[in-house]
């Protein structure tokens, strides 16, 4: 894993975190890199999948410690393992269903991601779409769903809408 440091930083603003995990909240990629700078200490982002990025303020050389400590043990563990509380990702139960699915169907399903929910586990729900005239009716099936699992669960994603169906991913509350 590669990590962003300093003025790798592309981002026009960043979310920022100082040096003991307090939030600074979101400021200009010049202010943090002077805070940085000031402080003598490396901006680091910690990750590029949100906007703005949130980075944090890091002693010197301990950012690549820390991601060379991560991808050995990250190669040691394997990859097919599931979250055991060490920092890595979590599997995802994956729920399928049809545009038109039968009610007893429906209601089974719904039962698992009910119970996958409250056990604490995220669920990610899929409805196939046999064409495009089925879209409607996909995303239809996700909607009542999200509905009726708003108390145990909340989106992490919005509702993604492809040629072959609409999915979405629920995190437990």
């Amino acid at each position: 894993m590669a990590v962003l440091m300093n003025e790798q930083i592309r981002a026009s603003e960043v979310m920022l975190t100082g040096l003991n995990g307090e939030a600074i909240g979101i400021v200009t990629r010049e202010e943090a890199l002077a805070m940085a700078r000031s402080k003598k200490v490396d901006l680091v982002c910690t990750s590029l999948m949100s906007s703005p990025p949130p980075c944090s303020l890091m002693a010197k050389g301990k950012a690549k410690a820390t991601a060379q400590k991560g991808s050995v043990i990250a190669r040691k563990s394997g990859k097919n393992q599931q979250a055991g509380g060490n920092g890595r990702q979590e599997k995802v139960k994956e729920l399928r269903f049809t545009a038109h699915i039968e009610q007893h169907d429906y209601d089974t399903k719904l039962r698992q991601a009910d119970k996958h929910l409250r056990s604490g586990k995220p669920v990610q729900l899929v409805v196939k779409a046999s064409g495009a005239k089925e879209g409607a009716a996909a995303r239809k099936v996700l909607e009542q769903l999200l509905s009726e699992l708003k108390e145990v669960g909340s989106k992490e994603t919005g509702i993604q809408t492809g040629g072959k169906g609409s999915q979405v991913i629920l995190r437990p509350r």
